[in-house]
């Protein structure tokens, strides 16, 4: 529809409430939805290579938790000060040097010769793409009035329920074409294109807006003890079933609880000195919040380790094809898209209830799974048995994702939404890498392969994978119960 009003007849008073949007912001929108589409994609692209990685690289079992964990918690913790930053210096260059340091750190992830080098740059990439995601949406806000916002936000849902659906599939026609050896190689380097595009398209199309935000100063240290108390609790968690779960892992443990505690301190002392913390301690305050938040954190654990499970088990155990294993995971993609294009309207209609369902259809996907991997022999384990599951949560997680910041959010007073919204955001990504961690101790944790013949093997890692997906599943029945935590309804003004 268009915005500009006729020639002719002086506008009416409808059409000069809506104000016609230049074509260089519609141009601006599709540099956002390159960087967008990149952020994404590397969530699930890379699940598809985890195997061919671990063989190339002769990788341990680590690693490979670290590849997706590291990415996932790095990008958390970006998130909050690098909005912070961009909304004092301004979006457009934050937005250029996360999508330049991105692409470097995809080109490094591509070189990398062992394991180290690959996690300390994917470490790097995750980190990057939380530099720069912030500024997606706070430009949005920006180049966009009000009555048009919906449409761009919209543009936005749709670049990231396709990149996150086409990434496997994508991951496995690359490695299917190029080889084992340099295919998962070239599912980094994707995004060297891409990202070229993008930065010299970002550099003349984005605006360069001023900043508005009063300096009351920054949470360095704040970012420090939180960083310091994840890392310390997540190390543990990854390497302590290859370690043998020695002494220092428990003592570790303990130091990242101590950390947590001495960040909550810190930030209320923060606060009380007029300054603005990393997580304001008000929001706490609100008993719903702190239900959400734990929502968003248990609910990103249950799900996102489904499909390192799945892909491991495909192709490791039952000796798939990456193609293969992309496939597999379609019927979540494809659930999860026609999900997400009714949840607005539904949480419309029924409120919290949207997010009932969701949980509740995500719970017992993942439950189905798990009982399938239980009853069925290695042997006989298709993807047409996974495909109603899968499928099944996949549309519960679609009716789940969009409305549920809101009605976390809903749950504080409105002037606090944007720093509510900052912590559900690293919240989720905060789960997804204590949710890989997990499951991938307890997968290869309980790994024993008895025999060298394909059958031991397949055996062994249906198994294993049986037990990590239980832990996914009972994940998925707790998120389940939290949502009764958050308001049945979210008010017009949130």
């Amino acid at each position: 529809m268009s915005e500009t009003p006729p020639a002719g007849p002086a506008p009416t008073a409808a059409s000069t409430s809506a104000p016609a949007v230049p074509r260089r912001a519609w141009l601006a929108l599709i540099v956002l939805m390159l960087g967008m589409f990149m952020a994404l994609l590397d969530t699930t692209i890379v699940n598809v290579a985890l195997p061919t990685i671990r063989t190339s690289l002769d990788a341990s079992e680590a690693t490979l938790s670290w590849i997706i964990s590291g990415y996932a918690l790095a990008f958390g913790l970006a998130l909050i000060p690098a909005g912070r930053i961009g909304d004092r210096i301004g979006h457009k260059w934050v937005f250029f040097t996360g999508l330049a340091l991105f692409t470097v750190a995809s080109l490094f992830c591509g070189l990398a010769t062992n394991d180290l080098q690959l996690v300390v740059a994917r470490v790097v990439q995750g980190f990057a793409g939380g530099i720069f995601v912030p500024a997606v949406t706070a430009t949005i806000q920006l180049l966009f009035p009000l009555k048009s916002r919906g449409k761009a936000f919209a543009i936005m849902g749709a670049v990231i329920g396709v990149s996150t659906a086409i990434g496997p599939i994508l991951g496995g026609l690359i490695i299917e074409a190029f080889g084992e050896e340099n295919g998962w190689r070239l599912v980094f380097w994707v995004n060297l294109p891409i990202g070229v595009i993008a930065l010299i398209a970002a550099a003349i199309l984005l605006p360069a807006h001023e900043s508005s935000l009063v300096r009351t100063g920054t949470d360095l240290f704040g970012l420090m003890l939180l960083t310091a108390g994840l890392v310390s609790l997540l190390v543990p968690l990854i390497e302590g079933q290859d370690e043998g779960w020695p002494l220092w892992t428990f003592v570790t443990l303990g130091a990242g609880v101590l950390f947590i505690v001495l960040f909550a301190f810190w930030e209320v002392r923060f606060a009380r000195a007029g300054k603005s913390p990393l997580v304001p301690p008000r929001l706490f305050s609100h008993p719903a919040f702190t239900g959400g938040t734990i929502l968003a954190l248990v609910y990103f654990a249950s799900f996102t380790g489904i499909f390192f499970i799945i892909s491991l088990l495909w192709q490791a155990g039952l000796g798939h094809t990456a193609l293969e294993s992309g496939i597999v995971s379609l019927p979540f993609a494809v659930g999860s898209i026609l999900g997400a294009a009714f949840s607005d309207r539904l949480s419309r209609l029924l409120g919290r209830t949207v997010l009932v369902m969701g949980t509740g259809l995500v719970s017992i996907g993942l439950v189905w799974v798990w009982l399938i991997l239980l009853v069925t022999p290695a042997s006989d384990l298709t993807n047409w048995l996974l495909l109603p599951p899968l499928f099944i949560a996949g549309a519960g997680n679609g009716l789940f994702i969009a409305p549920n910041a809101q009605f976390i959010v809903a749950t504080v007073d409105r002037s606090e939404a944007g720093s509510a919204s900052g912590v559900i955001s690293v919240m989720q990504r905060v789960g997804s890498a204590i949710g890989i961690a997990v499951v991938g101790s307890v997968l290869f944790g309980t790994l024993t392969v008895t025999g060298h013949t394909p059958t031991a093997v397949a055996d062994a890692f249906a198994t294993s994978a049986t037990y990590a997906l239980a832990v996914s599943a009972g994940l998925s029945i707790v998120a389940f119960l939290l949502v009764f935590a958050l308001p049945k309804r979210v008010a017009a003004t949130h």
